[in-house]
């Protein structure tokens, strides 16, 4: 099973050598409604998921589903304009396999961001949260089966699971554009429904300032490959149980869209002075 991972990965990488041998420093997941950085990138090529061997299909409303090459601050990068869930019937090892694509065409950095549900009464929509650790309620893990020692260890560290040099890096991006962060932990859940009242006190109590459906894979898997990672995540609807409201997709994509500006500043100016 080791091995077949192997030999996809190489299969991937051979059909995208044939649109560019750029060799991309920087990997960077844009999640729901926060696909704007795109435009900030120099683009040299684009390649549609659909067009790459064993990479799933983005099923989800925002999600472009192109991975774009080209600069970005005048660094190479490669970017994901789209990404996978659990809940879209995908399995850790799929939702996971771009990130060690990535890898193997030489990202040693990745950024990542998605929108959540602000759990911590002290979050607004539209804030922005700096990841600093999260926790796995996902029911599932991406290393679980045989582990392969060239992708990487048996029992990969998480200690550090985003980088506390990108962390202050990215705060002191924020604070030079005079953009309002927050930092917190991010709980990954399946979804696809909303959580109950019930749900999100539960949440809470376990130590979460927000909710939200995906990253956590990514960030275990970039982890386990020995790349650092910052974590972004857009609050974009409120979830506190006792003035809890019917969440509304559409209210929840216009909330990222407004607020991404500010996060495509900070990711962009986070690459720069890398």
């Amino acid at each position: 099973m080791a091995e077949n991972l192997k030999k996809k990965i190489q299969e991937a990488i051979e059909v995208i050598r044939r649109h560019t041998q750029m060799e991309p420093a920087v990997g960077i997941i844009l999640g729901t409604g926060l696909g704007g950085l795109v435009k900030e990138i120099n683009k040299e090529v684009e390649i549609g998921y659909g067009d790459l061997p064993h990479f799933p299909v983005s099923t989800v409303e925002s999600h472009e589903g192109k991975l774009i090459f080209g600069q970005l601050a005048g660094k190479n990068v490669v970017a994901m304009q789209g990404r996978f869930h659990l809940y879209e019937g995908y399995s850790m090892q799929q939702i996971t396999f771009p990130v060690r694509v990535m890898k193997f065409l030489g990202v040693n950095t990745l950024l990542v961001s998605n929108a959540c549900g602000g759990m911590n009464p002290l979050y607004r929509k539209g804030d922005i949260m700096i990841m600093t650790d999260h926790i796995n309620l996902l029911g599932d893990n991406p290393l679980i089966g045989p582990n392969d020692d060239g992708l990487g260890p048996r029992f990969p560290d998480m200690s550090e699971p985003y980088s506390n040099h990108l962390i202050e890096l990215a705060e002191k991006v924020a604070l030079d554009k005079k953009i309002k962060v927050q930092k917190g932990v991010y709980v990954a859940v399946s979804g696809p429904n909303l959580e109950t009242k019930a749900e999100y006190r539960f949440l809470r109590i376990t130590g979460a300032d927000v909710v939200g459906m995906s990253t956590v894979p990514e960030n275990i898997v970039a982890n386990h490959m020995g790349m650092r990672v910052l974590g972004m995540s857009v609050v974009t609807d409120e979830c506190f149980p006792d003035a809890l409201e019917p969440a509304n997709v559409a209210d929840i994509i216009a909330v990222a869209n407004r607020a991404e500006p500010n996060l495509t500043a900070i990711m962009k100016h986070v690459v720069e002075r890398l």
